[in-house]
């Protein structure tokens, strides 16, 4: 609710608070919810995560939202059998062979392979910038496939530039890529930085389109960017006219009215995670930890407000991923790409 990630965490609040008060019952008892503020660190999420089931004896855990966080806390809830579904960490390392960790969004692999398609068959570029933030797992991980899948489609990746969190000053890794003439940059990092690199892209008189991933879809990517970031693409989860179920419709207006703002993907996939461990709950029957984790293993297109939810590999949901640009300061929908 703090720190770098602060604007991902408070949508994602906002989410499993409105599907609460849409279905604030469990196995006929009231659902109490706890929340606590990670600070968008690793050692604080672990702490957390800990907290959480030794002084709450929470039932089940919602989080964290980005990737590095959740790696840090997955173990703990893992030991002590409480299942734990992030919204939005989308490192595949996440739920890799864990009996109890979960996630309502699809995975890198995937997202970085859908991304290079894009590029590739879209966007019909053939010569690609990386530019990775090295501090995050989520943007190392979504590069490194983005790269694999590129290069197997023909691509050539012709500048790989790296950056930290918190970082203000672009300017060295800008003259890196321009010198490479690149039709594209691939930068999937977090929308502070994203914002800022594009607009000393612009102050430079660097031209060169951007697309980045799911850490963008925040609206202070817009507040901060302005109008460098006009054109901008990036993969993501979920966009409101994209909303297909008939949950989907009800929690987008009983969103909609609470917030008075537009549906955000952040916010849909945290309802996602409170709606299907409810489903999981109800469906074994008890708030029992191995019981509610197999469940959950089992889901099979649940239709939930990103779509219809089937949990695979590793407990990684299968779904289409959206592809978004923004437009006249909006997020504008594109269109969606199965896997």
């Amino acid at each position: 609710m703090s720190g770098a990630a602060a604007a991902m965490g408070q949508m994602v609040w906002e989410g499993v608070q409105t599907a609460h008060e849409m279905q604030p019952k469990i196995l006929g008892q009231e659902t109490k919810l706890f929340l606590v503020d990670t600070k968008s660190d690793k050692i604080e999420a672990a702490n957390a995560v800990s907290r959480l089931i030794e002084k709450e004896q929470v039932a089940a855990i919602i989080g964290e939202v980005i990737s590095s966080d959740t790696l840090a806390g997955v173990p703990i809830a893992e030991r002590a059998r409480v299942p734990n579904i992030s919204p939005t960490a989308t490192n595949p390392l996440v739920t890799q062979n864990r009996q109890y960790a979960f996630r309502a969004c699809f995975v890198d692999d995937l997202q970085g392979k859908v991304a290079a398609r894009f590029a590739w068959e879209h966007l019909k570029v053939k010569r690609v910038a990386v530019l990775i933030d090295q501090a995050q797992d989520y943007c190392v991980g979504l590069a490194t496939f983005f790269m694999r899948e590129f290069k197997k489609l023909g691509g050539e990746i012709v500048s790989i530039s790296y950056i930290q969190t918190g970082d203000q000053d672009f300017t060295a890794q800008i003259s890196a890529f321009r010198g490479k003439n690149p039709d594209l940059l691939y930068a999937p990092n977090y929308y502070a930085e994203n914002a800022l690199l594009a607009k000393q892209m612009q102050g430079l008189g660097v031209k060169v389109p951007i697309l980045t991933g799911d850490g963008a879809q925040v609206p202070e990517l817009l507040s901060i960017g302005g109008k460098a970031v006009e054109g901008m693409y990036f993969t993501a989860h979920f966009h409101r006219q994209g909303a297909a179920t008939e949950l989907a419709r009800e929690f987008l207006k009983a969103y909609e009215s609470k917030y008075n703002k537009e549906l955000d993907a952040f916010s849909a996939l945290g309802a996602d995670s409170y709606f299907l461990l409810r489903q999981a709950m109800e469906a074994a029957g008890a708030a029992d930890g191995p019981k509610v984790a197999q469940t959950l293993a089992n889901t099979k297109n649940f239709p939930g407000v990103t779509g219809a939810i089937t949990m695979g590999q590793d407990h990684n949901p299968i779904k289409g991923v959206v592809v978004i640009k923004v437009e006249k300061g909006k997020f504008a929908y594109q269109t969606t790409i199965k896997p």
